[in-house]
């Protein structure tokens, strides 16, 4: 597995959160996102202004009312780097089982693995 297949803005677990919230949902409330990636106001909008300088969410501001909103949706790019980021990640697992069952160790005391024991 090449390093490259992985996407370096999403390997940090805060912003895959946020791009896999982001996922479900088309323009979501900031006070939503916030709440459920369980981060602060700054935390947050420090993670939304690297995607979005990543140019994988886009931000909108205006108002409720009188009251002050800001909207996070995921681009078309960000999506298809979520996508390929999680591909990367199920080639991992699938990888893994293959070797289990191609005959990794049999547990303690067993054959296979490393010839010790």
């Amino acid at each position: 597995m090449a390093p490259t297949d992985f996407d370096g803005v999403l390997l940090d677990p805060t912003r895959l959160s946020i791009v896999a919230l982001l996922a479900g949902v088309e323009w979501a409330e900031f006070g939503w996102v916030r709440d459920e990636a369980g981060l602060s106001p700054s935390a947050l909008s420090k993670q939304i202004s690297t995607l979005e300088a990543k140019g994988y969410v886009e931000v909108e501001k205006g108002y409720v009312g009188k009251r002050p909103r800001t909207w996070v949706n995921l681009t078309a790019d960000g999506r298809r780097a979520l996508e390929s980021h999680v591909a990367a990640l199920n080639r991992i697992v699938e990888d893994s089982r293959r070797a289990g069952a191609a005959g990794g160790s049999s547990g303690p005391g067993g054959t296979g693995g490393t010839g010790e024991g």
